[in-house]
């Protein structure tokens, strides 16, 4: 019986790549998930269901894996206070931060190859 790692992404190459710079950046956000959190949490601290309610498609548990994942690179700063029900917010840490003029550039660019692509198929 293999021991199953709980993880979103497979990480066990990671090793390989990490001497190149830009594909270490590309391992710790890759995935269809990660950007999107990350940008959601871009005003301010946001809660699980939060988070959930505004990103469209994402399952709770996939969910969990993604914030533990970006918790653990460093990327989200989690806090539970002592409450019942507790309460869990997360949000950017300083060096997550640095990202935000990066995805709002990335989001133009898609921006403009989805016009491009359109246009193109209309021809």
């Amino acid at each position: 019986m293999t021991n199953r790692k709980e993880s979103s992404t497979n990480r066990k190459n990671e090793q390989y790549i990490t001497s190149c710079d830009l594909s270490y950046a590309v391992c710790k956000m890759g995935g269809r998930w990660k950007l999107l959190i990350l940008c959601k949490l871009e005003d301010g601290k946001l809660r699980f269901s939060e988070l959930r309610d505004r990103i469209e498609g994402i399952t709770e548990r996939m969910l969990t894996l993604q914030l533990r994942e970006l918790e653990k690179d460093g990327l989200l700063k989690r806090t539970v206070y002592a409450e019942v029900p507790p309460r869990v917010d997360y949000e950017l840490t300083p060096i997550a931060t640095e990202l935000i003029p990066i995805w709002r550039q990335l989001e133009d660019w898609g921006g403009k190859l989805r016009k491009l692509i359109s246009v193109e198929e209309e021809v």
